[in-house]
């Protein structure tokens, strides 16, 4: 037993036994993913770290998983990945997990699916979401209809910001297995572009920029869905040619020699996104990162440190070369310090535990005792974005 002291400031007992989690998993592919799948591979890290942690885990999914997860149980044979974005299937794990979650002896449940916190409702021990997308517009309808029966984990307090009055638990950010990004200091003669091919990710952008400084850009991304190929076709490959590369999308392997090799990963982004991994993974490989500050970049890349973060595009085109001189070493110290999967798996038992000791009060990760740097870049006015993150933390 250790004791610590609640958010008034009393003295209370917590206890320090491993925790029993059941983690839903979203259906759509396998733990981890092979390519493509950003909630998929935050929950196999978390999944796996928890249990190098002493916890034991249920993992709940479709398919086959390849975690440490004590008990594994099976809601569909296979990912139904051609359907993604039907209902359907996700309707049928939401049913099928709730149905084995009633017969098992946990602690707490951590939800990743959009229909299976529905079911949370008259449960017996508590229920965790975690918004891995945004909490406004339709969805910010959903979670407030789920009200108290379900609690929520933000991954950023950008995002948190953005529809403060929900149901918050806690804020945790997402995080990498740092140890398995190679580290490089010395860089090849590329600057990279990496995500899903959509105007809101920028990579039309991103090739300009690098074109508007004679720099050989290389592109790596999904391309499968009819939205992206049409992106693609229109704004990306009217651009391809000498100093421009495609190599398709990345698997675990390609995607970690591109980071390593890259002088810096190139973020435009042209939508608030909650998160943003490949930054971090970039990190990781002592790679820095240039963004627009929109979203929660501007409290995932500290400012000089392990990248830049600019208000808009013609900045973003100013400070390539700045960026090009930052050194690694910090980089990888940034994410070592604060996205790596011990940091992440200890907030997530954290939430649990305060959860299943029935004390529900706001947790957030160590970031939130600090201040977002606000780069100013010759201009006045603070980086889009960081004053509704100093709202959300103050």
């Amino acid at each position: 037993m250790t004791e610590t002291s609640t958010p008034d400031g009393r003295p209370a007992v917590r206890s320090t036994r491993p925790l029993r989690i059941a983690m839903v998993a979203p259906p759509w592919f396998e733990l981890p993913p092979r390519g493509y799948g950003g909630t998929e591979a935050v929950v196999a890290a978390l999944v796996d770290q928890l249990v190098r942690d002493g916890h034991e885990v249920v993992l709940v999914g479709a398919g086959v998983h390849h975690t440490l997860a004590q008990r594994f149980v099976r809601v569909l044979p296979t990912p139904p990945t051609a359907l993604l974005g039907d209902p359907v299937p996700e309707v049928i794990v939401a049913a099928a997990a709730a149905r084995a979650l009633d017969e098992l002896d946990v602690d707490v449940v951590h939800d990743h699916t959009l229909a299976g916190p529905l079911l949370a409702r008259g449960r017996r021990v508590p229920t965790v979401a975690t918004t891995h997308g945004p909490v406004t517009g339709l969805l910010a309808d959903y979670y407030s209809q789920l009200g108290e029966s379900v609690r929520l984990v933000s991954i950023s307090h950008a995002q948190r910001a953005s529809n403060p009055v929900l149901s918050w638990c806690g804020t945790v950010h997402n995080a990498v297995d740092v140890g398995s990004f190679a580290f490089r200091d010395s860089k090849d003669d590329y600057v990279l572009w990496i995500g899903r091919f959509n105007p809101d990710k920028g990579p039309h952008l991103a090739i300009d920029a690098a074109r508007a400084h004679g720099l050989r850009i290389v592109l790596a991304g999904k391309l499968n869905e009819a939205p992206e190929r049409a992106f693609f076709d229109a704004a990306i490959s009217p651009r391809l040619g000498p100093g421009v590369e495609y190599v398709g999308e990345a698997d675990a392997a390609l995607k970690r020699e591109l980071y390593a090799g890259a002088r810096a990963l190139l973020f435009p982004i042209q939508w608030d996104e909650p998160f943003g991994m490949v930054m971090v993974e970039a990190m990781a490989s002592g790679t820095p990162v240039l963004a627009i500050g929109r979203g929660a970049a501007p409290e995932v890349v500290e400012h000089g440190r392990s990248g830049l973060v600019v208000r808009d595009f013609d900045e973003f085109v100013a400070a390539v070369p700045r960026v090009l001189d930052l050194d690694p070493y910090p980089c990888r110290e940034v994410a070592s310090e604060r996205f790596d999967l011990p940091v992440m798996a200890a907030g997530y038992a954290a939430v649990y535990r305060r959860l299943a000791e029935g004390q529900p009060g706001g947790l957030a990760t160590p970031w939130h005792r600090r201040r977002p740097q606000v780069p100013r870049d010759g201009r006045d006015g603070p980086v889009h974005g960081v004053d509704a993150v100093r709202d959300a933390i103050a």
